[in-house]
């Protein structure tokens, strides 16, 4: 018999199915991340990198709380305004609401400010302080350390090894992070007793450093400190070296890329030299046992610091999904506030007061020739450190 109870409740479930079928398609629907890198311009060689490993990652993965990924690559040729643009478009046109990746510290700042504006999140790769300094929002998290870290965890060890290494010179980019590692520095070296004789500076388009390292020899240093980023760091340690500096001079790399810069130098060039680094593929640890798996049957070589940087950042957004179990940003940036991971270089936390993934830092040397085990084992690492300025000295001001 057909009663009112039974009549009433099948048209309350009836009323119920529209509700119940959106939350299942939208468990079904695709999920895009916003992928910015630079495949053009001054940062090419550095987009390329880093876009592989954001790719390998995003198909290892494939989903992420509970829905299927989707990869939107935003190419920003390296000009910071073209990347706000980019990330305007594809938040209001697209819908897009996470991203990943950038390629150097102005267009990473660039791109923070306007996923806050726009209610996103991003997982970046700058290095400059600000990113978790007084530029840090809620909506942005970094993996690579900042440059205060990078000065602390190369400069100190340097000069236990070497207390009689007392004056410095410094080549620096005049650019956003170069500045950032400049201050950083001369801050590390003045604290231990150091003298920080001379720097020159070089613009993002130069390409000749012959007059900058003449001015570095004439100030007679003990040691010459190498402030910039990704070519640049090829071109100036390589006129160095031809110059004759480490005849007389050590020379520190202070943020290096690691492996592919080791590739473009050759063991002559790197025998002796000291370097800086967020990533070695030689760390052995169940992260980076899984990314170099997953890396070497792709490309079939060895991973670099670049690569294994893409990996990362995509690694942490799809962590913050999972762990909120859903796309919406507010429980993905809770869910990443204090998470700890399995990462690259061990076990990986994200800092909630400034959104600074803790991670180690490498001091590193590298190997003469004859001492290479392999065609890739440039340099051994002498140290690695957790160097971070503590949250209430950062100058972050995190605001909702």
């Amino acid at each position: 018999m057909i009663t009112r109870r039974k009549i009433l409740a099948g048209a309350a479930a009836t009323l119920a199915m529209p509700a119940i079928i959106g939350r299942a398609a939208a468990q079904g629907e695709k999920l895009d991340l916003g992928v910015i890198t630079s495949l053009s311009g001054v940062f090419a060689n550095v987009g390329e990198q880093v876009e592989i490993g954001n790719r390998l990652a995003y198909e290892y993965y494939k989903e992420a709380a509970g829905r299927p990924l989707g990869y939107v690559l935003l190419d920003d040729h390296g000009d910071p305004g073209r990347s706000v643009r980019l990330v305007q478009e594809a938040m209001q046109k697209q819908g897009i609401k996470h991203f990943i990746g950038t390629t150097n510290s102005a267009i990473a700042l660039a791109v923070a400010k306007e996923v806050y504006r726009g209610g996103g999140v991003n997982i970046n790769l700058a290095g400059a302080d600000e990113m978790t300094g007084v530029d840090c929002n809620k909506a942005s998290f970094r993996w690579p350390v900042a440059t205060y870290s990078a000065a602390n965890a190369t400069i100190r060890p340097f000069v236990k090894r070497y207390p009689d290494a007392k004056r410095w010179y410094t080549i620096t980019g005049q650019y956003v992070f170069g500045e950032s590692l400049l201050r950083n520095t001369v801050a590390t070296l003045t604290e231990l007793g150091c003298e920080h004789i001379g720097n020159s500076y070089h613009s993002l388009s130069d390409r000749e450093y012959s007059g900058f390292i003449t001015s570095a020899i004439a100030a007679e240093p003990d040691v010459l400190a190498i402030c910039n980023f990704g070519s640049q760091t090829i071109d100036v340690l390589r006129q160095a070296v031809s110059f004759g500096m480490k005849r007389n001079t050590k020379i520190l790399v202070v943020w290096s890329t690691a492996l592919d810069q080791f590739q473009a130098w050759g063991p002559d060039i790197c025998e002796g030299v000291y370097f800086g680094a967020n990533y070695w593929h030689g760390v052995d640890t169940p992260g980076n046992r899984l990314f170099r798996e997953k890396f070497e049957a792709a490309h079939k070589r060895v991973p670099n610091y670049l690569s294994a940087a893409g990996w990362a950042v995509t690694q942490i957004i799809v962590e913050g999904l999972n762990k909120a179990g859903t796309a919406d940003v507010p429980a993905v940036i809770a869910a990443l506030e204090g998470l700890s991971y399995e990462g690259l270089t061990g076990t990986e936390t994200i800092r909630p007061e400034d959104h600074q993934v803790l991670k180690p830092y490498y001091f590193m040397r590298g190997k003469a020739k004859a001492e290479m085990a392999d065609p890739d084992d440039y340099i051994e690492i002498l140290g690695e450190e957790k160097v971070f300025l503590a949250p209430d000295k950062t100058g972050c001001k995190m605001s909702a």
